[in-house]
């Protein structure tokens, strides 16, 4: 069995011995020690990928594997990963691992929580290594379906309402990149030939013209609907109100990246000369997210919410450095996956944390945390310096890079849309000084909260650990970027020769 099989057969042998064990704490260690493994592996790929590189293989993906599925239509179980592959695939071990953490006071059926939330990063695992559109597209709905079930049933608040609304919005997302991506496949041997659902072998021909243009809006759609595209993000904020700690975690960590992996791996890299020519379209409705949601976060009162908005606002990024499509952008765009996906994910942990001593996440009804619970308010200060870009931290690396990658276009209007996009920064920082500010500074405003407990041992395990790798990007981005340049570059060759800039 291959490495990347792995990341696919761990989470079911781990869900498997949840399964099978009857006591309430065992299955929670269950869960961490499959769950510290996989995080375990993803080290090792890391290590593994980098000797390689190091030892002068310069193939485009490492690791490959290939068994035929379903013979009739070519379609494969094709595995397979570059740099950007094995930065999601290590983002993906640590918020999982930390969420796992974050959930050990669920009580209620417990051992169906952990493994419908493992199940979840399952499909995420198998997306990230997929090298068959088929196959990735199977993992794409193996990663979406288990939220219904985490959020209906686990969440708060109107949690049914919002379970339906997020589902029916990504299925629909999911009809449309459907047809996307089997319009790539029935054009994918536009000379003749075998028609494949493998991604490389799709690059190495030109889909023709009349085709991209149909198909590429359907694709950067489809994926961008999880990517909490504008104007169709509304799920978002709802979904991640009425979510567990956990799943708000994993949702805007490590879900919502899916829709910029398959942004760029599928619509750009494809359909390059669609995705020059149309691009201008999705460039403004990105714009509109990144600014909309950091305007949406200032005026809402619940935790859950400012941090679902603020996501919108850091996701929005995401897509925009793509849709610029040079190395440096693209770049960003990773970069600021990895970043938010950290931050968001201790962001959500430490709501989860609060609301679960004080049993409210209304800003107005709290204040003097950081007294109280001295730990918790610290590491919500270094989440929203990460947010708001403070220099040091992850945040501060990934916004620079997108920002100078979009300046770097030659066009007035990439130029022009780039200092709209900036604008974020300045509101970023108004509303989480605002809500570090009355959350945390000022007097106790309710004396049933001066006896509050700090963190216990292992809601620190689950901070520190995200902490820890956020401080690791923004004072040594080199690691990171290191690790992404081979993975970059073909897509970066591939514009060039078919994108007339």
């Amino acid at each position: 069995m291959d490495i990347l099989t792995l990341f696919v057969v761990i989470p079911v042998l781990t869900m498997a011995g949840i399964i099978l064990v009857k006591d309430l704490n065992r299955v929670r260690v269950a869960a961490a020690v499959g769950m510290g493994i996989q995080l375990l592996l993803s080290a090792l790929l890391i290590f593994l990928y980098v000797s390689a590189r190091n030892g002068g293989n310069t193939d485009e993906m490492l690791f490959v594997r290939d068994l035929v599925w379903f013979k009739t239509f070519n379609i494969h179980y094709t595995v397979g990963v570059d740099g950007i592959s094995v930065a999601m695939i290590a983002l993906t071990s640590l918020v999982v691992f930390a969420g796992i953490f974050a959930s050990w006071e669920v009580d209620f059926l417990t051992k169906e929580f952990f493994v419908s939330l493992i199940l979840l990063a399952t499909g995420v695992f198998g997306f990230f290594i997929s090298l068959d559109l088929f196959t990735m597209f199977l993992f794409y709905e193996l990663a979406v379906i288990p939220m219904y079930l985490l959020i209906g049933i686990w969440g708060s608040g109107p949690k049914e309402y919002s379970a339906m609304k997020l589902t029916l919005m990504l299925m629909g997302a999911s009809a449309i990149l459907l047809l996307g991506i089997l319009g790539i496949y029935f054009n994918s041997a536009p000379a003749g030939g075998q028609l494949t659902f493998n991604i490389q072998e799709i690059a190495r021909h030109t889909i023709p013209m009349q085709a991209q243009y149909l198909f590429f809006p359907m694709t950067f759609v489809g994926f961008g609907v999880l990517g909490a595209l504008f104007p169709f993000h509304t799920w978002s904020p709802d979904g991640h109100s009425s979510a567990p700690t956990a799943v708000s975690m994993l949702h805007a960590g490590v879900l919502m990246k899916l829709g910029g992996y398959g942004a760029f791996r599928v619509a750009i890299y494809l359909m390059p000369e669609a995705a020059h020519e149309l691009s201008w379209i999705f460039i403004i409705l990105t714009s509109i997210s990144v600014v909309y949601g950091a305007f949406g976060a200032i005026v809402q009162k619940d935790l859950k919410y400012i941090n679902a908005y603020s996501s919108v606002s850091h996701c929005g990024l995401v897509l925009f450095a793509i849709l610029m499509m040079n190395k440096t952008a693209l770049n960003g765009a990773v970069i600021q996956m990895i970043s938010h996906g950290l931050m968001t994910a201790l962001f959500f942990a430490l709501i989860g944390m609060i609301y679960g001593r004080t049993h409210t996440r209304m800003i107005n009804e709290m204040g003097g945390l950081m007294k109280i619970v001295p730990f918790l308010s610290v590491a919500y200060v270094i989440a929203g310096l990460a947010s708001l870009g403070l220099p040091g931290l992850s945040g501060f690396v990934a916004e620079m890079t997108v920002f100078v990658g979009a300046f770097q276009h030659p066009d007035l209007f990439h130029r022009v849309v780039t200092i709209v996009a900036i604008t974020s920064i300045v509101i970023t920082a108004v509303y989480i000084l605002r809500v570090i500010a009355i959350l945390l500074l000022g007097p106790s405003t309710n004396e049933h909260y001066d006896h509050l407990r700090d963190a216990r041992w292992y809601e620190k395990v689950s901070v520190v650990t995200l902490i820890t790798f956020i401080a690791i990007i923004g004072m040594a981005p080199f690691l990171l970027t290191s690790l992404l340049s081979t993975g970059i570059q073909p897509i970066i060759d591939k514009i060039l020769a078919y994108a007339q800039f």
